[in-house]
This record gives structure tokens, C-alpha cells and sequence, in this order.
């Protein structure tokens, strides 16, 4: 198997809050409400990541830190697999 290059450096800490303006920030309600219909805006991801996402986030329903982290990780799942139409759990 080639050698892949390391990933880019990510910031941590982004999630759907930090993409859309939150109230008392300095963004119009207008602004806020443009970019919380944008994040609704679907984009084609290849199923194999889906996939990939599934089995990562299988293992940690199992093996999770804590309750709230395994809870999250198996409904995660639930919502990918109905997503990509596998029965099951959905």
C-alpha cells in the first residue's frame, strides 16, 4: 500500500455552532438565518466515507467513554445506515 501524506491540520472544536453565527454575535438575524438554511444545503459524500464513519462509529457505541458519547455514536449510526438505505437498525 503507498504511504499517504499526513491530513491537513484541523481545527478542533467545529461543529454545526461554529458555523452558524449564534444570537448576540454581530451577524443580522438575516445573516444567522441564511447560513442555518445553507447547512441543510445536501452535498454528495461518497458512500464509502458513510461507510467508513459507520464502523468507527460502531466500535465507539461499544466502547465509548461514557454513556452520553455511547448513546450518541449508536443513534449516529442508526441515522447513517437509514441514510444510505441499510436495513436494519433504521
Amino acid at each position: 500500500m503507498p504511504h499517504l501524506p499526513p491530513p491537513p491540520p484541523r481545527q478542533v472544536g467545529r461543529g454545526v455552532a461554529a458555523l452558524i453565527p449564534q444570537s448576540g454575535s454581530e451577524v443580522s438575524a438575516a445573516g444567522r438565518a441564511a447560513a442555518a438554511l445553507a447547512a441543510l444545503h445536501p452535498v454528495p459524500v461518497p458512500l464509502g466515507v458513510l461507510q467508513a464513519a459507520v464502523l468507527l462509529l460502531d466500535e465507539l457505541g461499544t466502547s465509548g467513554a461514557d454513556d452520553a458519547t455511547r448513546a450518541t455514536a449508536r443513534e449516529t449510526v442508526r441515522l447513517l445506515r437509514a441514510a444510505m438505505g441499510v436495513p436494519g437498525d433504521a
